[in-house]
């Protein structure tokens, strides 16, 4: 029934259809791996993976054989099921063939974030506890900061010993299932130490899944992933369309704006991803005749902001935006699957049972979840911002959180009495509105919105803007605290290495496109913003350093309200400001 009338724009059929299969491959006791070998039986010879750097490609049998090697070897060297294997290597084929054979004995792979240098690359390899490291030969330097210090053993990509191990694998572990545990993948670091979130057989074959059969691809598109392996986005929502449904994926190095159309039109891509500020990027390029020569129909991914939606949509030609929402831990992933502008999902007003998320108020400052008299989370309604939350329920593979290797952090992404009492549900610390129809929009992320002058102030609305009129410049939006002012003054960190900002030019256009009380208050210039690996802007620091011209070696300057323009922010005038002399 769910084939001969299945509807990719209806959500419901979207998630009855992945049931459907999640629930068949329970009942046969299936794996990823195992799913990988339907894969190869049905596209044995065709491209699996092409990676962009070499022109090389593998075809699923290839990749396979290249999976056998690895299962053999770790076997050989004395890898059980249950161990941990820490990957530490940048972009290419052999990467996913390098995890994909862990899991085909049962050893999980800790997916390394390639960036990460010293105490915060120890911190990865030790949370994950693992055995082993396998590491690129480009990272020997970044080993061997560290290596002493961690006893553990080292593999250098492990490729020498690789061409001497047979190609045949004898047979998978028949112990391991599909709610076990397949790999690690860290979090953006945004806040803090990153944080190894638990991925599941289930959960890699749902988040694939879900965009495959919402979004209407087939195994004849081709895919161009150039983000990152080490993200979910890159090796679940990319690399699990050649695993799962036999699509080719083109791995990218690492993305490059110029190079971009480039490689679609080369690789003939019919599917991009993106992720962050990648399009923003893209539009920032100078127009070039080979944006007209590609034949992508459908750009995939999250974080495509509402204020350049349409103009990436035109520009260069891409009918279909596949936006969604979603974490690599989070039970309440939304689509966009038919394509409404801005939106990054819907879900349901009439059958909200079906799928069981929900915007629940918050303060906004504080993300403290409101409760009514009851003790029961308030729901928002159409227009009204709120966190978005998902009911936890263990036993379905759609519904359950299966959270980080320190169980000590899962307290702080569930709660109690969300949508009834006694019922638990996931915090995704993200700020979403939903229309009336029931599509949501992305407002802020969890600490991004701050209160100045009576009104709540949102970062990402105000980024938009101020990238805007800045030609799409890097921009970072933040409150500080003014002592003796209520709430937080806002602050933009724009990225200008030229110094080409035309500060009285900037502030007229400010009048006319922000209220007064979204206007930054503080301006810091500099050479260029620090973003993690999947492209979000880090901001703890620039939070901690504040507006204090003796902390901070970058330009500074402040709305001076006397004057109507921004003014230099010297010493003298730091102090009246935080004497109260200077009106904010």
């Amino acid at each position: 029934f769910l084939d001969l009338n299945f509807d990719p724009r209806n959500k419901t059929c979207v998630l009855l259809k992945v049931k459907s299969n999640v629930n068949r491959h329970l009942k046969e006791r299936n794996t990823l791996p195992k799913i990988f070998a339907e894969t190869v039986r049905r596209h044995g010879d065709k491209t699996a993976l092409i990676f962009e750097g070499t022109g090389e490609k593998w075809s699923f049998r290839q990749l396979d054989e290249y999976s056998n090697r690895v299962a053999n070897l770790l076997l050989q060297r004395g890898f059980v099921e249950g161990d941990v294997v820490a990957l530490f290597m940048e972009n290419r084929s052999q990467y996913v063939g390098l995890w994909l054979g862990m899991a085909k004995i049962g050893v999980e792979a800790a997916l390394i974030n390639f960036n990460l240098r010293l105490e915060a690359l120890v911190h990865c390899v030790t949370i994950s506890n693992a055995k082993a490291v396998v590491f690129g030969s480009e990272l020997t330097e970044a080993v061997c900061e560290v290596h002493s210090s961690m006893g553990k053993t080292f593999y250098c990509f492990l490729h020498c010993f690789l061409l001497y191990v047979c190609c045949v694998f004898i047979d998978f572990s028949p112990y391991v299932c599909l709610p076990d545990r397949l790999f690690y993948i860290y979090t953006s670091g945004t806040t803090g130490m990153p944080k190894a979130a638990i991925v599941v057989h289930s959960r890699y074959y749902r988040m694939a899944a879900l965009v495959y059969y919402g979004f209407g691809m087939t195994s004849d598109d081709v895919l161009y992933d150039c983000l990152p392996l080490y993200h979910s986005a890159g090796n679940i929502v990319g690399v699990g369309q050649c695993l799962i449904h036999g699509m080719t994926v083109v791995i990218k190095k690492k993305f490059s704006a110029s190079r971009f159309w480039d490689d679609c039109a080369k690789y003939n891509c019919t599917i991009v991803q993106y992720i962050g500020e990648i399009c923003r990027y893209l539009l920032n390029q100078p127009v070039k005749d080979i944006e007209g020569k590609h034949k992508v129909r459908m750009a995939l991914g999250n974080g495509l902001r509402q204020s350049i939606w349409e103009e990436f949509t035109s520009r260069f030609n891409v009918l279909q935006i596949a936006e969604f929402y979603g974490a690599t831990e989070c039970n309440c992933s939304l689509g966009n699957f038919d394509n409404m502008t801005g939106a990054c999902g819907f879900n349901s007003q009439i059958l909200p049972f079906i799928y069981p998320i929900r915007l629940v108020k918050v303060d906004e400052e504080t993300m403290e979840l409101i409760r009514g008299p009851d003790g029961v989370c308030i729901p928002c309604g159409p227009g009204e911002p709120g966190q978005l939350v998902g009911r936890i329920n263990q036993k379905d593979p759609l519904r359950r959180f299966d959270g980080y290797v320190n169980e000590g952090a899962n307290s702080k992404k569930t709660a109690n009495s969300v949508f009834k009492k006694g019922d638990t549900a996931y915090l995704s610390g993200d700020v979403l509105v939903m229309d009336q129809y029931g599509y949501m929009y992305f407002k802020d992320r969890t600490g991004d919105t701050f209160r100045w002058k009576g009104e709540n102030v949102s970062t990402t609305e105000v980024e938009g803007t101020l990238s805007r009129l800045l030609d799409m410049k890097d921009v970072v939006v933040y409150g500080v605290e003014v002592p003796g002012a209520e709430g937080k003054a806002g602050m933009a960190a724009v990225a200008d290495p030229e110094r080409s900002t035309d500060l009285e030019k900037f502030g007229k256009d400010l009048e006319k496109a922000l209220p007064p009380y979204a206007r930054p208050v503080f301006l810091r210039f500099l050479k260029e913003v620090n973003k993690t690996g999947t492209y979000k802007f880090q901001k703890t620091d620039m939070r901690r350093d504040g507006f204090d011209p003796s902390m901070v070696s970058d330009k500074l300057y402040f709305l001076d309200p006397t004057r109507g323009r921004y003014v230099e922010l010297h010493q003298e005038l730091y102090s009246s400001i935080i004497s109260g002399k200077q009106k904010l």
